[in-house]
C-alpha cells in the first residue's frame, strides 16, 4: 500500500545571520545573459572613469569594470523574479508620486 504524500507548506526568508560582512553589495549596472538551461545576470559597478580609461574606451569602444556578483538562476524562478521586480517598481512609484504603496501579503517565488 502506497503512502499517501504530504504536503508541507512554508514561506522562504532570508536569513540576515549569514549575510557577509558589510551586509550588502552596491552595483549600479547589470549585464542578462543566458544558455539553454540558465538565466545568467551579472552585476557590476561602475565608477567614474579616468583619463587613461576614457583614452582606452576610445579606441576599444569597451570598458572594463569589476564584477561584484553574478547569479546563475534557473528559468523556473525567472517568473516570479520578474513578478516580483515589477511589484517593487510600481511600489516606488506609487511612493514619489505620494500614495501609500501597496505590498503584496508575502514574498514572491
Amino acid at each position: 500500500m502506497t503512502q499517501p504524500i504530504k504536503q508541507i507548506n512554508f514561506t522562504i526568508v532570508p536569513d540576515e545571520s549569514t549575510t557577509t560582512p558589510g551586509g550588502r553589495t552596491y552595483a549600479n549596472f547589470c549585464a542578462v545573459s543566458h544558455t539553454p538551461f540558465d538565466l545568467t545576470v551579472t552585476f557590476c559597478d561602475v565608477r567614474p572613469l579616468s583619463e587613461q580609461d576614457v583614452r582606452t574606451a576610445e579606441e576599444s569602444q569597451t570598458v572594463r569594470v569589476p564584477i561584484v556578483a553574478r547569479l546563475v538562476l534557473p528559468f523556473g524562478v525567472v517568473p516570479g523574479l520578474i513578478t516580483a521586480l515589477q511589484e517593487q517598481l510600481q511600489a516606488i512609484k506609487e511612493t514619489q508620486a505620494g500614495e501609500r504603496p501597496q505590498w503584496s501579503k508575502g514574498p514572491l517565488n
